[in-house]
């Protein structure tokens, strides 16, 4: 009988494999040559696999003690190296071809671009809720039973995590403060770590400054020009009122112009100069060439009177000013600024109110920009312009100064999250508490649904809250400390009733995160909860992987 049970197994085994290979032969009769299908568990292994190993590489820079990478490129023309613990920079640059590492590299983008920060925890917190799918398949458990288990498990955690957060928007001292602690985090994990004070009250002033009564959707972080100066060290950066722009003024013209009135322009203004490409020009004498460069003079002279018919004092052209048109504007005492390139020009318009003009026959259309002086000034060793008193009064530059460029856009790319996740924050005034105090928060909330929930999806939601309590153990793990210690003191402080506990990583212990002021954004988290349970669930769900070979040129094209 048991030879007879071994035939009949063996029998199926070899029917099932002969289905599947008369299945793959099927496919193919269909596809091109060239193209593959993986399907099932191979499929879904290969997305696994991707998906964790991208999560693996930026794990190590999560948190406050978190590791920096080196990015060198490799190609013959660019060699350039950057060091940089900016994560949504580190994933932009990794070429990939698997297309589950491709799905994490996606949301961690839309993280930074929806928000500004939360782009590691996003991709770790899907790779490590793979992790546990992984186990959970192995289980003979089925992805959709995972993913109906993991949608109850995000329902309970954000209604925890809405619960835990707390508005201060309507007492604006309270809500400076929230918003000083909130970039005071969100910059521990950066460079300017140890000047995160001082860069948080500059993003705080910065932001505080766009935000006007009743305009807390609109806020323009271009008004915010930051500008790089090598030199001195990082805490000699400073918020100037105004804009700076880094050109220089044309010769023989004032270096100071108070109630300005500004024409911002993009027009060619190098025509005293002959230009006929792919043409001859013959003359009989060189009176005739005297007369074409006069006749190109007389245009150059009209085109001024244009401009200077605006009533302009101050005249910002995105393209070049030649030696005739910066001379005339000389004589008539009005300031020239050349090649100030497009985002100069773009940003310019909406600081001073003016409009962008590149024809000038109808002054009475075109709006000026306005501000109270623009003078020249020294920043280091280099001269700027600065434009003070802007029409928009909003408008502000933050100058860094640093050691070396690598350090200046480490910087800048630590200050560009803070203004983010501040805009952000601006726009969504809620806050919670950081440090691992909200993942273990909601992972004890949905601790306490599964003893309620039957049937195999509350395996799934156990393994989702086993993924939440691997974000503090990771934190902790980057710091060099005992992260089973740590996490395990962490869930029996908020089992007490202690829910604003977290991890107090510059002594290695528990602490309440409202006394140490560690705050994060509300929308921030809330933006890693959800988005790293889609992906998670939609790369789950994949059983079959088709690659299409690309269509083979004919010879000679």
């Amino acid at each position: 009988s048991s030879i007879h049970q071994s035939n009949s197994t063996t029998s199926t085994t070899n029917n099932t494999n002969n289905t599947n290979n008369n299945n793959n032969r099927m496919e193919g009769a269909f596809l091109n040559q060239g193209a593959t299908v993986d399907k099932g568990e191979n499929a879904r292994l290969s997305s696994f696999i991707g998906a964790i190993s991208i999560a693996d590489m930026v794990k190590t820079t999560l948190g406050p003690k978190g590791m920096d990478k080196i990015l060198q490129r490799v190609t013959e023309t660019d060699q350039s190296v950057s060091v940089t613990n900016d994560r949504a920079t580190i994933l932009r640059s990794v070429m990939l071809d698997n297309a589950a590492a491709k799905v994490l590299v996606d949301i961690a983008k839309v993280q930074d671009d929806e928000v500004g920060d939360g782009t590691t925890s996003v991709a770790v917190f899907c790779g490590e809720l793979l992790r546990e799918a992984e186990q959970l398949v192995n289980a003979r458990i089925h992805p959709q039973t995972i993913a109906d288990g993991w949608r109850i498990a995000t329902r309970i955690a954000r209604q925890a995590l809405l619960d835990s957060s707390v508005d201060n928007s309507g007492d604006d001292e309270k809500f400076r403060q929230d918003l000083f602690r909130i970039a005071r985090t969100t910059l521990s994990s950066k460079l300017v770590t140890y000047e995160k004070d001082y860069f948080a009250k500059l993003a705080v002033d910065a932001i505080m400054r766009l935000k006007k009564e009743g305009s807390s959707d609109n806020l323009n972080l271009d008004l915010i020009q930051i500008l790089k100066k090598p030199g001195g060290q990082l805490r000699d950066s400073y918020l100037e009122d105004g804009f700076l722009l880094d050109k220089s003024i044309g010769v023989g013209q004032p270096k100071k112009v108070t109630n300005a009135k500004i024409l911002i322009a993009n027009t060619s203004m190098d025509t005293d100069k002959i230009k006929i490409y792919g043409s001859r020009v013959k003359v009989d004498s060189m009176t005739k060439v005297a007369e074409i460069e006069e006749a190109e003079k007389n245009k150059m002279r009209q085109k001024c009177d244009k401009i200077m018919n605006h009533g302009c004092n101050v005249f910002i052209n995105r393209q070049l000013i030649y030696n005739l048109p910066e001379t005339i504007f000389a004589e008539k005492g009005i300031m020239a600024i050349e090649h100030a390139d497009f985002d100069g020009v773009e940003r310019l318009a909406a600081v001073t109110g003016g409009d962008v003009v590149s024809t000038f026959d109808h002054p009475e259309l075109v709006t000026l920009g306005e501000c109270e002086v623009v003078e020249e000034i020294m920043i280091g060793e280099d001269k700027v312009i600065r434009l003070g008193g802007c029409k928009s009064g909003e408008a502000c530059s933050i100058v860094l100064r640093g050691a070396s460029s690598h350090v200046l856009d480490e910087a800048e790319r630590s200050l560009h999250d803070a203004l983010c996740i501040l805009q952000a924050t601006v726009k969504e005034p809620r806050s919670i508490c950081s440090g691992g105090c909200t993942e273990t928060l909601m992972a004890q909330a949905i601790d306490r649904e599964v003893e309620n929930t039957p049937g195999k999806k509350a395996l799934a939601m156990a393994a989702y809250a086993r993924a939440l309590r691997q974000m503090p153990s990771i934190i902790a793990d980057n710091g060099g400390y005992d992260s089973a210690e740590l996490v395990t003191q962490l869930r029996a402080k908020h089992a007490a009733g202690h829910s604003t506990y977290g991890l107090d990583m510059y002594n290695g212990q528990i602490a309440d995160m409202t006394t140490l002021g560690v705050t994060e954004s509300y929308k921030s988290k809330y933006q890693v909860l959800m988005s790293a349970s889609e992906a998670a669930e939609m790369i789950l769900r994949v059983d079959d992987i088709i690659k299409c070979a690309p269509r083979q040129r004919e010879q000679g094209y």
